[in-house]
């Protein structure tokens, strides 16, 4: 299971001496894992069809709310705070076996997953529920909650609804005591450098401390607390409040969609014993070292994506295209959403947990 790694106060900052970080992580666990294996030939693929693509036209980056104006404006004052609501609450939206999906229906259209999530959202806001307030949410009832995330009608409700109210609870009540009742105060704190803002981010709110115990060490994936500097540096186009000067060392948001895409194109390879566990349609349990190696193998695996694409491309000085893991990681999302019929033979892995 999850544990959370010792720390020390130094002033106003936790040191975490004992965790690796994201990226040491991914070639920690890639060296020790036994179900899992990053195969070389299959990430020479990968990166071929990352480098044919952004050879003939510009990766659209929007946030992970997609294009279907699911966010506020960067030019609202309450977008930075939208974006971190959504985030806290950004896991575990798949239903259970043969239940339906959780789906939410806004200006005529129906959404599922995080998309769902940023409807109900952007219904509420419409409905002028103070969804960005940390008063509100610091102190919000699952009855609130769940009517806000109500399901149109015939779809399942949203899974973890007690765990979603508890992660807006801890935050908001951070938020007013520590930062003023905004998530922007949060942003200015760490300087323009992504790393610092996910360091703030892990330590100040729980439920966004991606870790666990893997041989003999702690290690992390840090999914949403990355995500969530992914789509601020998005959202404001690299501008403003999404002006970060290290947005490169973010690594891929470790789910469970990437691997999925990973293992399509044969960059990852599952033991026979792990793919027929996935193949039964089992879940694996937070922590799990099979859960474990998936994720951090899936990050070596971009990370070395990542490298080639940027080699392939060195010198190229009017190049304009993917050359970060943040990048390869839409890239990856975007072709497992656009391909998803010729992806449904591959099995993915299903972890019920906070932290994706």
């Amino acid at each position: 299971m999850l544990k959370t790694a010792e720390t020390t106060r130094c002033g106003a900052s936790a040191i975490r001496m004992d965790v690796l970080g994201p990226r040491e992580t991914g070639k920690f666990v890639s060296t020790h894992a036994k179900s899992v294996t990053v195969n070389q030939e299959g990430i020479k693929d990968v990166t071929k069809e990352v480098i044919a693509f952004t050879s003939k036209q510009k990766l659209e980056l929007n946030s992970s709310a997609g294009p279907d104006n699911l966010l506020p404006k960067a030019t609202d004052e309450d977008a930075a705070d939208f974006l971190f609501v959504t985030d806290v609450m950004n896991f575990c939206f798949w239903p259970d076996k043969d239940q339906p999906k959780w789906n939410v229906s806004w200006n005529g259209r129906s959404y599922t997953g995080y998309y769902a999530l940023c409807a109900a959202l952007m219904k509420g806001r419409q409905e002028n529920i103070p969804v960005t307030d940390p008063k509100f949410y610091s102190v919000i009832t699952e009855e609130q909650l769940g009517k806000m995330l109500r399901p149109e009608e015939g779809s399942g409700p949203v899974p973890l609804l007690p765990e979603r109210v508890a992660a807006l609870r801890q935050a908001g009540a951070t938020l007013i005591k520590k930062y003023g009742g905004t998530f922007r105060a949060c942003i200015k704190e760490a300087n323009r450098s992504a790393q610092a803002l996910v360091k703030l981010i892990v330590r100040e709110f729980p439920s966004f401390r991606d870790e666990a115990t893997y041989s003999g060490r702690t290690v992390s994936f840090y999914k949403r607390a990355q995500i969530l500097v992914g789509d601020i540096w998005l959202l404001y186009d690299g501008k403003g409040l999404g002006e970060f000067s290290d947005i490169d060392e973010l690594t891929v948001f470790a789910d469970y969609r990437v691997p999925q895409v990973l293992v399509h194109f044969n960059a990852l390879q599952y033991s026979d014993e792990l793919m027929e566990r996935l193949r039964k349609d089992e879940v694996l349990p937070n922590g799990s070292a099979e859960e474990v190696e998936i994720r951090g193998c899936t990050i070596e695996a971009v990370e070395r994506i990542t490298a080639a694409v940027r080699e392939h491309f060195k010198g190229d000085h009017g190049f304009n295209g993917i050359s970060n893991a943040t990048q390869v990681d839409h890239f990856l999302w975007n072709y497992r959403r656009e391909h998803a019929d010729k992806l449904e033979c591959v099995p993915f892995h299903k972890t019920r947990c906070i932290y994706y």
